[in-house]
């Protein structure tokens, strides 16, 4: 089933289709925070006034032409601005296929180190999102370079590749923050794990790495199990709230994110805006193809 959503995220007439149907445009509104940055600017005040900790993705991925890249880059400028004008949280997520990567990575990387550097004027924190493992070297060198520079730069490690304890101890000595997910690509056998349960247990095994040892890791997840077993591992070895943080997707498990956040750990959503929002919303689904059930049931509560 996730190969099957990986592939629908890649189909524009698919995307054209989803566009027209009143269902997808519910999903929509559920799952992104807004098609423009004044309503997203609304939605960032109403998980602020909740006690939530925020990050922003401005949606858009592999762009073909310089103009486009430069285009995104512009926009997070925009987005840093307006997070500091309202002092909302200082934090974004990047996607650097976006940023002109497939184009060339050297304008890449001056593309994002545009976004760093604005960043740091305000005092905000830039993460490096991950993409499909080929993109795995180019996003990690990146990442490297501009924390090495600014500082304030973090990235995410995903724990279905089988490559990730290596690159979790390497970024552990050199004090990068890192955002550990299980991972949304369609990969080959070859280098990700094949099921739910070996990805589990990379994420448990990597999780505790991080806690004992990283610099302020984000552990990414909704699943329960895995949160339960972060908060036991952090009490028997009294690390403190402050030391880390969860993360979860806007729009999924809300009654999950505001009791984390009640119990007084660093809850922060990750909120993406913007009109390309099809890709981003069918990689979650292959993320957990469980979700499809969850996200219908989410929908007919809040209906009811």
């Amino acid at each position: 089933m996730r190969a099957g959503f990986v592939w629908a995220s890649q189909r524009e007439s698919l995307e054209r289709l989803s566009q027209r149907l009143p269902l997808t445009r519910s999903l929509v509104r559920r799952f992104v925070a807004g098609q423009d940055l004044p309503s997203t600017l609304i939605a960032l005040e109403r998980l602020r006034v909740a006690g939530l900790a925020t990050t922003v993705d401005v949606l858009g991925e592999s762009v073909s032409t310089e103009a486009a890249a430069t285009a995104a880059a512009d926009r997070y400028l925009r987005v840093l601005d307006a997070l500091a004008e309202h002092g909302l949280d200082g934090n974004v997520s990047v996607k650097l296929t976006q940023m002109g990567l497939d184009i060339d990575a050297g304008f890449c990387r001056r593309n994002v180190a545009r976004i760093v550097e604005q960043a740091a004027t305000t005092g905000a924190f830039v993460r490096i999102d991950m993409e499909d493992h080929t993109r795995t070297d180019a996003t990690l060198d990146i990442a490297r370079d501009l924390h090495a520079q600014h500082g304030d730069v973090g990235v995410v490690i995903q724990s279905y590749l089988r490559r990730s304890a290596e690159d979790v101890e390497a970024l552990i000595a050199e004090r990068i923050r890192v955002r550990l997910c299980k991972g949304a690509y369609n990969e080959p056998a070859s280098v990700a794990f094949a099921t739910k349960a070996q990805s589990d247990e990379s994420y448990l095994r990597l999780m505790e790495r991080l806690l004992m040892a990283g610099e302020y890791p984000g552990l990414a997840t909704h699943d329960e199990r895995i949160i339960g077993a972060a908060r036991e591992l952090v009490a028997r070895e009294g690390i403190g709230n402050e030391r880390f943080e969860f993360q979860m997707l806007y729009g999924v498990r809300r009654d999950l994110q505001e009791a984390l956040a009640a119990a007084g750990h660093t809850m922060r959503v990750y909120v993406p805006f913007g009109a390309e929002w099809y890709p981003y919303f069918m990689r979650r689904l292959a993320e957990r193809p469980a979700n499809v059930l969850f996200v219908l049931k989410t929908l007919a509560r809040d209906r009811g």
